[in-house]
This record gives C-alpha cells, structure tokens and sequence, in this order.
C-alpha cells in the first residue's frame, strides 16, 4: 500500500481493541495497538470494517473508534515528513502561552470577552501524548502529525482556509486595551524554523 495514499478517518481507543476476521463475535483476531490509524470502509450495525495504516483490513466494535478532529482531506501531493518533532511541539507549547495569557486577562477581568474573542481568533493548537507516541497539530503547514518516538510523519493534512486578520475598529468603536505593563504574551512563532517538505 502507498503510504502517502493512506488518510485515516479514525483512530483506536487509548488502550487498544479487540479485532475480528469478519463481523462474527465467535471469530477473534489480533488486537490493535493503542490510538492506531485507521481508515473507515464499511458499516454493519455496531461492527466496522477498518483499513489500518500498515495495510491491514479487519473488523472492529465502531462504538469504541476515536473519530479524528476532521476528516482528512486529500491533497496535492506526498505528505511532508520531518525526522525532528520539537518545532511543531514548540508550536503547540506557544500557541497554548499565548491561549493562556489572554485567558488570565480575561479571568482577571484586564479584557472583556469581546476582546478575548477577538484576541483567539484564528488561534489553533492541538496535542496528545500517550508514552512514546504524540499526534500534534502543526499550524504553520496546517496538518496533523504523529510521532512513534523515533520520527515525526504528516498522516492528516487540513482543507481549512487559513485565519483572516481581524478586521480594524468601526469609527468611534473602541477596543479593549492591550496587556498591562510588563506583561507579555508569547509569540506564536517558534524559535525553530518551521519543518520543511520532502525530508526523509
């Protein structure tokens, strides 16, 4: 199977499951690994028929599947790959400081919600670790990655439009003010340089 032609639809559930050989409950096979890729093929009743990302075609309970954050869509090309995970997690960690300030000014009553609205808005971060794995957003190319501890790969790469700026003040329309005096919030580039395609 072409790797870069696999997208999933779903991921298994974070302690693993129980597979069959057809959707018969007297026909156990192999378990899945825990938050394992898979792609959706068919439904029958409370059974799913699952495509895994090393190839393999097996039945599944589809009550347990974890449905990805958006289905992935296709795209123009192979999918990058990085061997180094650090910039998108210091993506992740810059977007979460920056999420956190404005949601500190917002508890301290320093801005309204309007403000902090406006203030989030196109703000995206996404990150789940279990052991040694990690699936992270990374905003800079708009796309999921997983990675197995040893290599960082693009498996989901996003069709959302990217933010828009957000549009200046109405004449005489005031906006809240921005942070206190010596207070900052962090940027939300990393200081790595963003991961680049067609790494091996």
């Amino acid at each position: 199977m072409d790797e870069y032609a696999f997208s999933p639809t779903h991921v298994a559930p974070p302690n693993g499951m129980a597979t069959w050989a057809a959707p018969d409950p007297a026909r156990p096979s192999a378990r899945l690994d825990p938050l394992l890729p898979l792609r959706l093929i068919a439904n029958q009743g409370d059974w799913a028929q699952v495509l895994c990302s090393n190839g393999w075609t097996t039945w599944v309970d589809a009550r347990l599947l974890v449905t990805l954050p958006q289905p992935p869509p296709a795209v123009g090309g192979p999918p990058a790959r990085t061997a180094d995970p650090r910039p998108a997690l210091a993506e992740a960690e810059t977007a979460l400081a920056r999420y956190r300030a404005l949601l500190e000014d917002l508890a301290a009553g320093t801005q309204d919600l309007e403000s902090f609205r406006e203030r989030t808005r196109g703000l995206r971060l996404g990150l789940v670790a279990d052991g040694e794995a990690i699936w992270v957003f990374d905003p800079v190319h708009d796309r999921w990655c997983y990675c197995d501890g040893l290599q960082l790969q693009t498996y989901a790469a996003t069709d959302r439009p990217a933010p828009q700026p957000a549009p200046g003040p109405a004449p005489g329309q005031t906006i809240a003010p921005g942070p206190a005096p010596g207070q900052t919030i962090a940027p939300v580039r990393s200081p790595y340089a963003p991961t680049r395609t067609g790494e091996p």
